[in-house]
């Protein structure tokens, strides 16, 4: 049927005939016999600006590929800190525990680069790495002194927010290389040139133990690839060709490590340390700081390729890493201080398996909703005395508080923390 348009179109019939069902002609959009054909789209378009003035915009979802990555690495976290003790009597044990120290804290820092890239530095931002980062950090090296103390016999170990003890290392490393986003957004190779930082820190012995810098800088290129990432990068190696080739490239790893454990140094995977420090020569530094960040990107890569992107039981507790990842460690440490280990069943093949099965355990129930309950006000605290009002966030709207915390814990890791 032929339509007339134009300024001397034919006038429409005062009424049309209605057809079999009933209903006129274009009464969908109720305004059939208007002229103008251009003002058609107004009505919704009034309709979507009321509907979004009434209801504002949905938050975003979360991506549960990343909150099942979280959690998965985790869950390897707390298995790698229990099975250290287990290394001397099982060569297996040893073999795992290189394998997995090779790619689980960098694959938690490459997500913590991912979610840090929109950090500018504006005062909402920084507000948030001060409560989210910076305050906990605080709080838990208190406390973990505070046990040290109690729990390892050590009553005169002194307080030092400068000399991060044991976990705590991470907070200061995060809230340092996020402050850093800014430069590495400008600079015209980021990654390069964080590896070459890398590489003088494992070569220059007197750096010294200021808030671990051995550790921040070492790690730093981890971070940065996360920055640089995008997300067609996670897409490719999530793909059916990514998780078959990383069968036997894990394989590989573990052969590797198996035949390693009794003839390498662990203490090259923890970064703390230069190469001199470790009775190695200088060139070693180098050589192993590029060895490794090669192994490394190779099995986080396959670690990536084998986290499922679907919504599973586990997901929600990646809001929570951070949780686990903190309180975990007075249990990993307490185990050392009592003696946990100077009994004889866990250093059998099955005590081994119930020490892995326990560790994984506790760790889940660490990162479920009720603790995070009850430790918010350490992890989280709002801390709203302590900084002023900003025009801007009340002229939109006070809701960023909640957002944004989750927004910290999404960059560390992450809406949920990681570690």
């Amino acid at each position: 049927m032929m339509r007339s348009t134009g300024r001397h179109a034919m006038p429409l019939p005062p009424q049309r005939p209605l057809p079999a069902d009933g209903k006129p002609v274009g009464a969908a959009d109720g305004n059939a016999d208007e002229k103008p054909v251009r003002k058609a789209p107004a009505a919704p378009t009034a309709r979507r600006a009321t509907t979004h003035a009434t209801h504002p915009p949905a938050v975003k979802r979360r991506d549960s590929f990343f909150d099942n990555a979280k959690y998965l690495a985790i869950v390897l976290v707390a298995m790698g800190h229990a099975w250290e003790p287990l290394r001397g009597d099982s060569r297996a044990a040893a073999a795992l525990y290189i394998t997995v120290y090779t790619f689980h804290m960098p694959a938690f820092i490459v997500i913590s680069g991912y979610f840090s890239r929109s950090f500018d530095a504006s005062p909402g931002r920084v507000r948030r790495l001060v409560t989210g980062i910076a305050v906990p950090y605080v709080i838990f090296e208190v406390a973990y002194t505070f046990f040290k103390r109690w729990a390892g016999g050590d009553p005169t170990y002194p307080v030092s927010l400068l000399d991060p003890w044991y976990l705590t290392w991470f907070l200061a490393a995060l809230f340092i290389w996020r402050l850093t986003t800014p430069l590495w957004k400008i600079v015209r190779w980021p990654l390069p040139l964080a590896l070459g930082i890398a590489v003088l820190a494992s070569v220059s012995p007197d750096i010294g133990d200021d808030l671990d810098l051995q550790r921040v800088l070492q790690f730093l290129p981890f971070f940065v690839l996360g920055l640089v990432l995008k997300p067609e990068h996670f897409q490719l190696v999530r793909r059916k060709e990514a998780r078959i080739l990383a069968i036997p490239l894990v394989a590989a790893a573990l052969l590797f490590a198996y035949w390693a454990a009794p003839r390498m140094n662990a203490a090259w995977f923890y970064r703390r340390d230069s190469a001199q420090e470790l009775a190695a020569p200088g060139w070693a530094g180098a050589v192993m700081t590029l060895g490794m960040f090669g192994c490394s990107l190779v099995l986080v890569a396959c670690f990536f390729a084998w986290v499922p992107g679907r919504k599973l039981w586990f997901t929600a507790l990646g809001a929570g890493t951070l949780y686990g990842y903190l309180l975990h460690g007075f249990l990993a440490k307490g185990s050392r201080f009592w003696d946990w280990y100077e009994a004889d069943w866990p250093h059998t093949p099955l005590g081994e398996i119930t020490v892995t099965l326990i560790a994984g355990a506790v760790i889940t129930v660490l990162c479920t909703p009720p603790v995070q309950r009850v430790f918010r006000f350490a992890m989280e605290p709002t801390m709203e005395w302590a900084f002023k009002q900003d025009a801007k966030a009340l002229a939109k709207g006070t809701a960023t508080t909640g957002a944004g915390r989750a927004k910290v814990a999404e960059g560390s890791g992450t809406g949920g923390r990681s570690a």
